[in-house]
């Protein structure tokens, strides 16, 4: 029997058990810096905020993401991959009918783990940056852009199986400025909006704009099909 000393039988559990811990710091660092967002918003958002926040000393926080910006921008990536993977998986599920597909999509922006105070003001911190930071536009532009195309696939096939007067994508623009505009009072906290009377709402216009394949009923749209 041969005893190969250059990698021992333990060192590749080692190497994962390094791995899972790194990968553990760093989240542990996004969670930190999505709470102080939500909480100081994002020019008031410091490294030694983030630190105390996730209980780990400063220079950890040096050690994984170098500078704020580095941190802010993975802060972003994994909320802009969360969203996309959510909305993704609730379209998986909803099968091969498109007014189920657009039910299912806009569920998914109201459910608690994607809609919650702390994200959304997280999110808005970032949209008030936008406009002055290149990168955050090209880290979540092409994401918006797929699933916008969705959106308007959507719309196009119930156009078509519908006979609707509307032209799919000013109607695709039109639902997905107001899920934004519902994530906006939803985080501003007025008019005693919650996330239920927001996702009510939501409703009424599906079934509103496609009143032949979603009917109202149970504070909810119902695909009719």
């Amino acid at each position: 029997m041969t005893v190969d000393t250059l990698n021992p039988p333990a060192a590749e559990p080692e190497r994962r058990g390094r791995k899972a811990s790194k990968e553990m710091r760093r989240q542990q660092l996004i969670e930190a810096t999505i709470d102080s967002l939500a909480k100081r918003g994002y020019s008031e958002t410091t490294m030694a905020d983030v630190a105390d926040g996730a209980g780990l000393s400063r220079g950890i926080v040096n050690f994984h993401f170098e500078s704020k910006e580095k941190l802010l921008v993975a802060t972003l990536q994994f909320m802009a991959d969360e969203y996309a993977a959510h909305w993704r998986a609730a379209l998986q599920k909803a099968g091969d009918d498109p007014a189920r597909q657009l039910g299912v999509i806009v569920a998914a922006d109201f459910d608690r783990s994607i809609c919650n105070r702390r994200k959304l003001a997280a999110w808005c911190a970032f949209w008030g940056e936008a406009k002055s930071r290149p990168t955050y536009q090209a880290l979540c532009g092409a994401r918006d852009q797929v699933y916008q195309n969705v959106i308007v696939d959507l719309c196009r096939k119930l156009k078509e199986d519908g006979g609707y007067a509307y032209e799919p994508v000013a109607a695709a623009l039109a639902l997905a400025a107001m899920l934004e505009g519902l994530w906006l009072r939803l985080m501003m906290g007025t008019e005693d909006v919650t996330r239920e009377t927001a996702y009510q709402a939501a409703c009424e216009h599906l079934a509103s704009t496609f009143p032949r394949h979603f009917s109202r009923g149970g504070g909810r749209a119902q695909a009719t099909g």
